[in-house]
């Protein structure tokens, strides 16, 4: 017994996380028996690492998704990873709506048309939730501090978030139609993140931390204490994959579910990041406020509940440290300490 498994979004970092996972398989989907991948489809507008790439089960789709859907053929199971992250969809309004909802339903539409309804997990985010901007937050309860639950009621607060939202939705409502077996995933900020800094608004939580590392100069846009939640790498793999294998009772509401996250704030952050490595790394970070980039960080709920996740075993992080090591042994070791005259840009 074999799987055929489409990622889109395949060549990104999670989607080259979730492709390496799979291969190494087995695979469940959907309470079935795990079965070994026998094809792994891989759609993106780049191809994939080498070494993904070389596995004679892999075959790479690149190009825009509306445009190569046809090329994807049918699956046991999606990943829809694929989309314009939160900073980009939110300078560019026709961009995000073009991929993130019109390639959201070419997908939608492509799983529908299989004779078998498929296993579908939407990477939703934690960004459909934020404060109601007609009741501002008072001193007491700043932004960010009330807890959000499976059930809270979004309120986004960027194009983003109402594009992962209105995914959510479809995929509730495809499910409903029996058209696919859908299961949204609320991720949240995902760090550390290898690599170059992208367009998503919650980059420099990544960078504030890779870059010292590196012996670079990193910039955090938003004052020391300001409330975060984050989520490993690893954590948000292993709740994706976990969304994928349970049967459609186990899941249960056709609404979306938070993956547990860590509470922190980049101060905290930063004081891991030097107990982790042995010195003060932190010395590299730039503290500046960026309001543009502040706006929308501090829309996002900073405390999570995930009880539906619980109930699948899933757990968030057990420290910020924690995932610094993970960084790091994964990654390539660390830096010394800083040049004190190092001026070296992000």
């Amino acid at each position: 017994m074999s799987i055929r498994v489409i990622i889109t979004g395949g060549a990104g970092f999670i989607g080259t996380l979730l492709a390496r996972q799979l291969l190494a398989g087995p695979v469940a989907a959907g309470g079935a028996e795990p079965a070994a991948v026998s094809e792994l489809v891989l759609a993106d507008l780049a191809a994939p690492p080498p070494d993904v790439a070389a596995d004679p089960r892999v075959r790479a789709v690149t190009g825009d998704l509306a445009a190569v859907i046809g090329e994807l053929g049918p699956a046991d199971l999606f990943f829809h990873l694929a989309g314009v992250v939160s900073g980009a969809a939110e300078a560019d309004f026709d961009l995000g709506l073009r991929v993130n909802v019109d390639g959201m339903r070419a997908v939608l539409e492509h799983a529908r048309r299989q004779a078998a309804p498929p296993v579908l997990v939407f990477s939703s985010s934690l960004a459909v939730f934020g404060p109601d901007p007609a009741q501002p937050a008072g001193r007491d309860d700043p932004a960010g501090a009330a807890a959000v639950g499976d059930d809270t009621l979004p309120r986004p607060q960027s194009s983003y978030g109402i594009q992962k939202f209105i995914g959510e939705q479809l995929v509730a409502d495809y499910t409903r139609k029996g058209f696919l077996r859908g299961r949204s995933v609320r991720l949240i900020t995902v760090a550390v993140r290898p690599g170059k800094p992208n367009a998503a608004a919650s980059s420099f939580l990544s960078g504030i931390i890779r870059e010292p590392l590196a012996g670079l100069r990193a910039t955090c846009p938003v004052p020391p204490d300001t409330p975060v939640a984050l989520s490993s790498p690893r954590r948000t793999v292993q709740g994706i994959l976990r969304a994928a294998a349970v049967s459609d009772a186990v899941w249960g509401s056709r609404t979306a579910m938070n993956l547990p996250g860590l509470a922190t704030t980049p101060r905290s952050m930063a004081d891991a990041m030097d107990r982790v490595a042995g010195f003060c790394a932190s010395e590299l970070i730039d503290w500046t406020d960026d309001p543009v980039t502040g706006d929308i960080v501090r829309s996002w709920p900073a405390r999570v509940q995930a009880h539906r996740a619980a109930a699948l075993g899933l757990r968030g992080d057990d420290s910020f440290d924690d995932i610094v090591r993970e960084y790091l042994a994964n990654n390539g070791g660390r830096a010394g300490p800083p040049d004190p005259h190092s001026r070296t840009p992000r």
